[in-house]
């Protein structure tokens, strides 16, 4: 491999919390322990798939995802709870604050998965283990969240450390050492990397590459002649070279985009019914970029048909960045008309890249873009005050409507 500097001596532990929604439910509730918990969307609205399951239910066979007559066939006896958004969201939050007794420098990664670098922190604390004992027990003290830690020279490292063997060990932590990666990581799947999922997977596959060695050992300028800089991280990520930073405060850094995609309750057929959903998400859409203070000019639509069966997703520059409704819906309206070919559509999704802050905007002689912009902010504060359900559009009320379903869940799940 080509030789990098590998003098990374950081102390890197990356937090998972097992089975997180299921653990948290189990937690909460006594009559639930020791019993198969499937945490499951609304199977009403075909949002019936697993979301989490408990160490019990997965000893069945169960997978995150799995539709729940899967689950049902897999374990009769599986308990099924419907999720509770707001509580996970909270005791997350609280396990991020026990993080942050130990070191400033905590990494969010997802609502169950986070970073901590305590490089330096062992006149403190101890070593990273006597870490990652007192961190576990006091989350479990604190929520009844049991939780697995990998520890690393850097965050990839520590990533792949915790998914396959701190997951696995006795006592729900693990550590690799520069030495080690030869030696347990070198020997696992490729699509144990993090990064490389199931297409990336056929590639590697295709080229006699099985395990992570063999792509660490891979030639890198053919890597890099077929997949360009992404071929280097890759080589890179297999030597077990990782040089990004724990970086507190990841989700305010600037966006670089935002969007919404929604699985609808049932197929829509006519244009009628798919429109009255692009209206609803270019309004949410933009009601984000005001949120972020932003305006996008590029607009995405994603529309996936029934029975997963083909679909589509295109791009077009807008002549101006926005933030207004009428201007994203318009745009994604046109181009769904433009690629549709009339199949029964089961999923739909409207995005903004391309932004910029919102402090210009070109004027209009036959548009007053300030009341618009006034009567925008208006209803959002209307929103933010007394719920998303308090003002909304009337087509919302409509059979084909589902802002109003929406309004008291958190990430289209229940709250």
């Amino acid at each position: 491999m080509t030789r990098y500097g590998l003098t990374d001596k950081r102390q890197i532990l990356l937090v998972d919390m097992n089975s997180f929604y299921a653990s948290v439910e189990q937690a909460q509730n006594p009559n639930l322990r020791g019993k198969p918990v499937v945490i499951v969307g609304d199977p009403e609205r075909r949002s019936g798939i697993v979301l989490a399951a408990s160490r019990e239910a997965k000893a069945f066979g169960i997978k995150t995802v799995d539709p729940i007559w899967e689950v049902r066939q897999k374990c009769p006896q599986a308990i099924l709870v419907r999720p509770r958004m707001e509580t996970y969201i909270e005791v997350s939050m609280h396990i991020r604050e026990i993080a942050k007794r130990f070191t400033p420098q905590v990494e969010v990664f997802s609502i169950d998965e986070m970073f901590l670098d305590v490089t330096g922190t062992e006149r403190l604390w101890g070593d990273p283990w006597e870490v990652a004992r007192k961190f576990r027990e006091l989350v479990r003290e604190e929520t009844g969240v049991i939780c697995s830690v990998g520890i690393s020279y850097n965050k990839l490292c520590a990533k792949v450390c915790c998914d396959t063997k701190a997951k696995k060990a006795p006592e729900g932590i693990w550590e690799w050492k520069p030495e080690d990666i030869e030696r347990e990581m070198h020997p696992l799947p490729v699509r144990e990397l993090f990064g490389v999922g199931s297409r990336m997977e056929k590639h590697f596959h295709s080229r006699g590459l099985v395990t992570i060695g063999d792509l660490a050992a891979y030639p890198l300028h053919l890597l890099k002649k077929r997949f360009g800089i992404v071929g280097e991280v890759y080589h890179l990520s297999a030597n077990g070279i990782d040089y990004s930073p724990v970086t507190p405060n990841t989700f305010r850094q600037d966006m670089k985009g935002c969007g919404h995609m929604m699985t609808l309750p049932r197929d829509y057929e006519s244009a009628e019914e798919v429109e009255v959903v692009m209206l609803e998400l270019a309004e949410e859409v933009g009601r984000r970029l005001r949120r972020m203070r932003k305006r996008g000019r590029t607009l995405n639509i994603m529309c996936g048909y029934k029975g997963f069966m083909g679909g589509f997703s295109r791009q077009w520059t807008m002549p101006d960045a926005t933030y207004m409704t009428r201007d994203l819906y318009e745009a994604a309206r046109k181009l769904f008309h433009q690629h549709w070919d009339g199949s029964p559509v089961r999923s739909i999704g409207v995005s903004v890249d391309n932004l910029t802050d919102d402090s210009a905007q070109q004027l209009d002689l036959f548009r007053d873009w300030e009341r618009e912009r006034r009567l925008a902010y208006t209803l959002d504060n209307l929103q933010d005050r007394f719920g998303k359900a308090s003002v909304m559009r009337a087509v919302s009320l409509t059979h084909a409507g589902q802002a109003l379903e929406r309004a008291g869940k958190i990430g289209g799940h229940y709250k």
